[in-house]
């Protein structure tokens, strides 16, 4: 541990992570100790007076030349112009990565999960689509939760025991604030009763309303697999869901006070979905989740429960996650878009996108949308045709280079992962977030010749197998038999990155997994 911290320190020095917000549960009293670079402020530059009167800090400067400034220099330097920072209080956490790759940091003790993320995301160079994620996972229960990105880690940490194999996770989430985009998609029709407000109409705005309103009482009801006190027994009943807590009928669906049984609030507990669901707790199906007293790490403490499908699942542990935060999510939700607003790049959306003619003197827009497919599809032939004339003059694989070799222009890319089986692939997206167009492409286990491409589409998972096809001595990939080629498997993903073609829906997020 004090190698890893003392290489943290010889990496570099100190930076000011932003805080939540003025609604944020949690805001910063001292900086987070980053392996990036040096931030200098310069001498009587350090505060200045805002327009209310109050003492701010002012942003730092980096260090234009970090190699010229030693660590005993960079120390003293330190001391002198930040005293504050020697008073604050840290700690040292430890944060895994998918690999099992583990990092050590030195950390503020009122660090937030965000802050962590950004940590990570800065160090490991990657693109910061809102999607990075810190879990808990506390594998000697077999379960993990997200840790909501305005929650103190040193305050889950210090929830754990001190013989926990417990640990924090570092990975993506797609589907982390997805249900504030598609609200329908997460909460079906038949599991949700609404206010009579809203006359019974599931839209996306009363839905999401009524949620965050605390006035309001919203229910999420229908069937679950529960797990007997003490026993390795599932019994199924049809349980409530409401502002108050948790509770089953003893009487059917009977939702009469005198028939409903308490099972759980959610004021002092988490939801957790369950890892090994079959294995350690003897599920009927794999669709698990459990709810947590934030005090208590004994397994008999646990309220365990089982889905028969995926998105009844998700129903039930997204709307605990809202019950329990409410307009904290949102905040969440909101803080990396607000920021968004606030910078000069403009944001492209798909509605804001025209077909374009810029083959005469004048360009023009498209508004004939045969004439808009028409020209799509001579764009993706004529693109087809260079990239095979750029292959050719490389040498074609069929000439200058091998098979093997020609095969090999996919395995750097992020959304390859080679010797996955299915199960795996299965579990690597269910983890990263069931949201439409989440992708990862793999090797075929069943024909080493092939590759897989998994999909997700309706929170359900789908495998595409990708057949290499050969004509007049050259090799070319299909995902229709031939129909649509490409000469390699970049070109595909970039295709139906573009288009749908014969896939349920466009290849949108890919499943990535980094070294810490």
């Amino acid at each position: 541990m004090s190698d890893a911290l003392e290489e943290l320190h010889a990496g570099g020095g100190t930076i000011f992570p932003r805080p939540l917000g003025k609604n944020s549960a949690t805001a910063f009293s001292g900086p987070s100790f980053i392996p990036l670079e040096v931030r200098l402020l310069p001498p009587g530059k350090g505060h200045r007076k805002s327009k209310e009167g109050e003492e701010i800090l002012a942003a730092s400067i980096p260090n234009p030349f970090p190699d010229l400034l030693s660590t005993a220099v960079s120390s003293l330097v330190s001391g002198c112009l930040l005293p504050w920072t020697k008073n604050c209080t840290t700690q040292v956490i430890k944060v895994f990565s998918e690999d099992n790759t583990s990092r050590a940091i030195e950390v503020p003790s009122d660090i937030t999960a965000r802050d962590i993320c950004q940590l990570f995301i800065l160090k490991n160079h990657c693109i910061d689509d809102h999607s990075w994620t810190l879990f808990e996972q506390l594998s000697h229960l077999g379960i993990e939760r997200t840790i909501e990105d305005h929650e103190s880690v040193i305050e889950v940490q210090s929830s754990w025991g001190m013989d926990s194999d417990s640990k924090l996770c570092f990975r993506k989430n797609y589907a982390k604030y997805e249900f504030f985009k598609k609200p329908l998609d997460f909460f079906p029709e038949h599991m949700v009763s609404i206010s009579s407000e809203s006359n019974g109409i599931m839209n996306h705005s009363p839905l999401i309303e009524t949620f965050l309103n605390s006035r309001s009482c919203p229910e999420i009801h229908g069937y679950l697999h529960a797990r007997e006190q003490g026993k390795r027994t599932w019994k199924k009943f049809y349980f409530i869901l409401r502002r108050s807590g948790l509770y089953f009928s003893n009487k059917g669906t009977s939702k009469e006070p005198r028939h409903l049984q308490f099972v759980a609030e959610f004021g002092d507990s988490d939801v957790y979905t369950l890892l090994s669901v079959r294995k350690m707790h003897g599920a009927p199906t794999d669709y698990g989740f459990c709810i947590k007293p934030n005090k208590s790490s004994s397994p008999r403490d646990l309220k365990l429960l089982c889905a028969d499908e995926e998105h009844t699942r998700t129903c039930w542990v997204t709307a605990l996650r809202l019950f329990k935060y409410g307009m904290q999510l949102y905040q969440n939700f909101l803080h990396p878009h607000q920021k968004q607003k606030s910078s000069p790049m403009r944001s492209i959306s798909e509605n804001s996108l025209v077909a374009m003619d810029f083959s005469g003197h004048k360009s023009r827009v498209i508004e004939n949308p045969s004439e808009v497919l028409s020209v799509a599809v001579e764009e993706g032939l004529s693109w087809r045709r260079k990239s095979c004339h750029r292959l050719s003059c490389h040498g074609s694989p069929s000439t200058s280079q091998s098979p093997v070799a020609s095969l090999a222009l996919h395995r750097a890319q992020p959304w390859f992962h080679s010797r996955l089986s299915r199960d795996e692939a299965h579990r690597l997206i269910t983890q990263q977030g069931l949201v439409d167009g989440v992708f990862l492409l793999r090797d075929s286990q069943s024909n080493p010749k092939t590759f897989v491409l998994s999909l997700c589409h309706m929170q359900r998972i789908k495998h595409f197998q990708i057949l290499p096809v050969e004509d007049e001595g050259e090799l070319f990939f299909s995902l229709d038999d031939g129909q649509t080629r490409f000469t390699d498997l970049i070109q595909l993903v970039e295709f139906y990155q573009l288009n749908k073609g014969v896939l349920p829906c466009r290849l949108k997020h890919h499943c990535s997994r980094v070294a810490l």
